[in-house]
């Protein structure tokens, strides 16, 4: 996994329905897409994420939900995302299957290292920075603590958590293969251009990392 990576907040999309923003957002360069429903109930999160898994298909952009299985399961998403007090990471990869993707979150540097005997498809360092969309972690990784887990970590980084077109390159800088944002896309006044510009920040920063 490499690039940038969509979170949802349709809070954040004011007006806009969160199809048009997640379009947009793919348009400009997002190459993953994480639905991220809290309130939702079950059959609504379900309808969200077939619609929005129907604008993804064209252009080949894995779909991936956030916390419930159950609703990947139902609209048969790639993959899912499980935080440390969600379903466990072996049983929601024995009912996913070898195929999806499924992303963990570590929010302590025993859950890095627990990780490491696990083979999850990418590790979340959430949250980076502090950040208003994520308030139920245990404080914030920080660029050191970042790069500490890549130095150790086998798996594929996505840095979450305060993540913006004025810091995106030195996250890339210090580990992280992907960037998942949520306000500097969903709050943007134009998300495909957001998602431009932090795109090509990503891939040049990468670039530089890949080349030393």
């Amino acid at each position: 996994m490499k690039g940038l990576y969509l979170v949802t907040d349709r809070d954040l999309c004011g007006d806009r329905s969160l199809e048009d923003v997640v379009l947009r957002s793919v348009k400009g360069g997002a190459r993953y897409v994480q639905i991220r429903e809290k309130d939702q109930s079950t059959r609504a999160f379900i309808e969200e994420a077939l619609s929005i898994k129907e604008i993804l298909e064209p252009f080949s952009i894995p779909l991936i939900i956030n916390d419930r299985v159950d609703v990947a399961l139902a609209v048969k998403a790639d993959g899912v995302h499980v935080g440390q007090a969600d379903m466990p990471y072996k049983m929601a990869r024995s009912l996913m299957g070898p195929g999806a993707i499924i992303g963990l979150s570590v929010e302590t540097w025993e859950d890095v290292e627990e990780a490491e005997a696990l083979d999850c498809d990418y590790i979340g360092v959430s949250p980076v920075f502090e950040t208003p969309t994520k308030t139920d972690t245990k404080g914030a990784w920080g660029l050191d603590g970042l790069a500490r887990i890549r130095a150790f970590s086998r798996h594929r980084l996505v840095a979450i958590g305060g993540l913006n077109e004025s810091n995106a390159a030195d996250v890339a800088a210090a580990g992280a293969d992907c960037l998942a944002v949520v306000s500097a896309i969903c709050a943007a006044p134009d998300p495909e251009a957001a998602s431009r510009e932090l795109a090509g920040i990503i891939a040049d920063a990468r670039g530089r990392t890949d080349r030393v």
